[in-house]
């Protein structure tokens, strides 16, 4: 679709161009008044060289086709997996993939230990996170 879009760029410009009705102000510059238009000038009459605007053929142009009726068909059908297939699809594979980083399998897992500590009476954290008899201290010459 890019691609498509991308042939009207140096058109697009040129339309801009090409301005219908062009004011020029015939005022005194002052620095206390605004500037007043006094008349307006036709554009410049360009070279007539048989190219015409697809807005000036169909003025519900949207890009796609020079023919009128494709022109609304693959704009239709462009929103319709644009929009609806891209967004329900997407947001459902997005909604079911598994579990990143395991997060909600170790919160389960943390919930799991809890209840069988408390149901053994021990306390939820220890003392020693590590065990002190298996830490390999330095001596203390070193």
């Amino acid at each position: 679709m890019l691609t498509r879009l991308s042939r009207f760029g140096p058109g697009f410009s040129r339309c801009l161009r090409q301005t219908q009705v062009r004011c020029v102000s015939q005022s005194t510059r002052s620095g206390a008044s605004s500037a007043a238009v006094t008349e307006a000038h036709a554009p410049p009459a360009s070279a007539a060289h048989g190219e015409v605007s697809p807005y000036v053929k169909n003025p519900d142009f949207h890009g796609f086709s020079s023919d009128p009726a494709v022109d609304e068909w693959n704009m239709r059908i462009g929103f319709f997996f644009g929009i609806s297939v891209a967004l329900v699809i997407g947001g459902t594979f997005i909604h079911y993939l598994p579990d990143h980083g395991m997060r909600q399998w170790a919160r389960r897992e943390a919930e799991r230990l809890i209840q069988e500590r408390e149901r053994d009476g021990l306390p939820l954290i220890g003392e020693n996170y590590y065990d002190p008899n298996k830490i390999v201290l330095p001596s203390k010459e070193e």
